[in-house]
């Protein structure tokens, strides 16, 4: 087995192998079939996507013996050079501009690129990490790039294409590479697992691709090490998560589950494996957070599993679907919302298991909160309450302001909201706490009588009526006044 990095043994050669950047790769062959190829490029986008590779094919392509063509022989002698393996061509110059990005570096490059190539059609200039040239080296370069000779192609690449001043990007034609879709790079790393021979289980995928966020050469090279390390029965799912950092998946169904039923105690059991364990809490919190997120999407999108906008295992998917089901839509939306507020709150935090356990405490409890999406947490409880007995005949049961609360609103003249009738579910439960926000006139006082389900009301005949004007001697104070006789 060579010793070769893994990204560096599956280096593209053409740029049909090149994944995930179609946008870029179909103009530029098209431009070759066209024979109007620009005399500078400028390729920018996040590291590990394709640029530099990029810039070797299109060299190869330019100097291939059939060429200009979009798709190199591979047999001439440019060709061999330019290959995976092959020992560069003396024609074509990568620079590194992070080292040799000053006004000396400019000037002998501008120097030596007048002389012709020594056996291929073209010279080409590749300069790695552009933004790193300096304003006076950018300008020292600006003529030859604005005039080169016939024989003379600029190649920049970039990951801050905003750096490279505006005089040298208006002289090329700028593509933009992008991150590569998890789909594509998942599959395209099942591909690789396959050449090496090596059997890897089916959730490590989807642990690489979001360790490799998007680049295809940080994603082999994680790839790279669970391959190194792989035993006679490959590349196991414990392996990868232990190795990578990331929780375990029995973790994240404990305490989901925990939070749907309300089960404390194992929610802090959980907490105390994580802790034992050696894990992470910040890392913890962001796999709960994404958990969340992916049962927020089941419950929105009925058919997330089929649209594809969750990358994940036929039985974790399953799982998930069950846990949606058990939590309501109000409590999911208010977890994740905690979840990730805690996630804010832990960096740089000094002691993130108490923070952990906060959030747990917060997701769990309910009740200590009185704001609205708490309160529709608790109903959502009672609903699926109500649900598993049967039906609503079950008593409505939630937060009960104290004497001083009510106190404090009749003092604002805020109307409480009406009792919840008897069976009258749910429904009735959230209409009364919508209802309380805004004073209005009760619909039994509109209609000369008491609401339906409210208490007994007073007979007017039995009790005097009040004053409607200043009673000489009031103190301020509501006085009793007897019935009549």
């Amino acid at each position: 087995m060579s010793s070769l990095a893994l990204y560096r043994r599956y280096r593209p050669e053409s740029f049909a192998e090149v994944i995930g950047q179609e946008h870029v790769t179909d103009p530029l062959q098209q431009a070759l079939r066209n024979n109007r190829v620009n005399h500078a490029y400028l390729f920018s986008g996040p590291r590990g996507c394709g640029k530099t590779t990029s810039a070797r094919i299109l060299a190869r392509c330019l100097n291939c013996e059939q060429g200009p063509t979009p798709t190199p022989c591979g047999e001439c002698q440019s060709c061999q050079d330019l290959a995976r393996n092959g020992p560069g061509s003396i024609d074509v110059i990568e620079i590194d501009a992070a080292s040799h990005g000053g006004v000396d570096d400019a000037r002998e490059l501008r120097e030596k690129a007048f002389f012709g190539p020594a056996s291929s059609r073209y010279k080409i200039y590749i300069i790695d990490e552009a933004h790193m040239v300096t304003s006076a080296g950018f300008n020292a370069l600006l003529k030859v790039v604005e005039e080169p000779p016939e024989h003379l192609k600029f190649i920049f690449a970039t990951t801050e294409p905003e750096k490279v001043i505006g005089t040298i990007r208006s002289r090329t034609h700028h593509y933009p590479f992008r991150l590569v879709p998890p789909g594509t790079l998942r599959d395209y790393l099942g591909e690789v697992c396959g050449h090496e021979n090596i059997p890897v289980e089916e959730g490590v995928l989807p642990l690489v691709v979001r360790a490799g966020q998007g680049s295809v050469r940080d994603s082999m090279s994680v790839m790279d090490q669970l391959l190194s390390g792989a035993r006679e029965d490959g590349v196991t799912y414990a392996m990868a998560t232990s190795l990578l950092g990331y929780t375990d998946g029995s973790l994240l169904d404990s305490v989901v589950e925990a939070f749907a039923t309300g089960d404390g105690a194992a929610a802090f059991e959980v907490v105390d494996r994580i802790i034992e364990g050696g894990n992470d809490p910040r890392r913890f919190v962001a796999d709960l957070l994404e958990r969340l997120r992916d049962l927020v999407i089941l419950a929105a999108v009925p058919d997330a599993t089929e649209t594809g906008l969750i990358d994940a295992p036929a039985d974790v998917l399953e799982r998930m679907q069950a846990q949606a089901g058990i939590f309501g839509a109000a409590e999911l939306s208010r977890a994740a919302d905690l979840v990730n507020a805690g996630l804010t709150e832990m960096r740089g935090a000094t002691a993130p298991r108490l923070q952990l356990e906060l959030i747990c405490a917060r997701v769990l409890l309910p009740a200590a909160y009185g704001d609205e999406r708490s309160v529709m947490a608790r109903l959502d409880r009672l609903e699926r309450g109500v649900n598993f007995s049967g039906g609503g005949g079950a008593p409505a049961m939630g937060y009960v302001p104290g004497p001083e609360a009510a106190h404090g609103a009749a003092a604002h003249g805020a109307v409480a909201a009406a009792p919840v009738p008897p069976g009258g579910g749910v429904a009735a439960a959230r209409a009364a706490v919508r209802a309380s926000g805004t004073p209005s006139t009760p619909s039994g006082a509109a209609a000369g009588g008491p609401a339906a389900g409210s208490a007994p009301a007073y007979d007017p005949a039995s009790v005097q009526a009040a004053p409607t004007g200043p009673v000489p001697g009031d103190t301020g104070f509501a006085q009793p006044q007897p019935p009549h006789a």
